[in-house]
């Protein structure tokens, strides 16, 4: 159970509608998610996260599959099950297969056994490597 109302498109103010309008044009669909409504108890706050959400999952130098691929590596490796529904879907969407997950899957497990152990051992960063930034 959500610890704030969720907040329907019927009951919204014009500042809240506003926002959801722009979601549902952006994304081109006519339902507001869950996320989104849970915000909306904070209306500048979800203007902030929408803005910049917009503008990060924009088309860039980096596809739309990709950036969904990261979302949910990134969701999975924190253990946001919303997240992980919600941005596993956009990347099906965009085409993600069985096996990109079975591998992306299999990369986050590995980066963050990886991690802890060079963490855990505190390996010092090759200088090698700290050039290359």
């Amino acid at each position: 159970m959500a610890w704030v109302r969720l907040i329907e498109y019927g009951e919204a103010s014009a500042e809240v509608r506003a926002v959801y309008d722009d979601i549902m044009t952006t994304r081109r669909t006519d339902w507001i998610n869950n996320f989104w409504k849970a915000l909306a108890n904070d209306p500048p706050a979800l203007r902030r996260i929408w803005e910049s959400i917009k503008q990060v999952m924009a088309p860039g130098a980096l596809d739309p599959l990709t950036k969904e691929l990261i979302y949910l590596a990134v969701s999975a490796s924190n253990g946001c099950a919303y997240c992980i529904s919600s941005h596993g879907a956009a990347a099906k969407k965009q085409g993600m297969t069985p096996q990109m997950l079975g591998e992306l899957m299999a990369i986050v497990g590995m980066a963050n056994q990886t991690n802890s152990l060079a963490n855990g051992y505190r390996v010092p960063v090759d200088e090698r490597f700290e050039k290359l930034f």
